[in-house]
């Protein structure tokens, strides 16, 4: 049985990039609505999408 399930990982992994992103983006950028689209793009989005497209390809 594994720690962490593999769903798991890819949302702690996607939510430590979207942070990074986001304290990036406000230090290259004063736009908050660009953070704000960093972070939720990579912090929330991009980990709903990489583990819907591994659910559809393992049935």
């Amino acid at each position: 049985m594994a720690l962490l399930q593999t769903e798991t990982k890819i949302v702690l992994g996607c939510m430590f990039l979207g942070l990074t992103s986001w304290y990036l983006a406000r230090q290259v950028t004063q736009n908050s609505l660009v953070s704000f689209a960093t972070l939720l793009g990579i912090g929330v989005i991009l980990p709903t999408l990489i583990n819907e497209w591994r659910r559809r390809s393992a049935s």
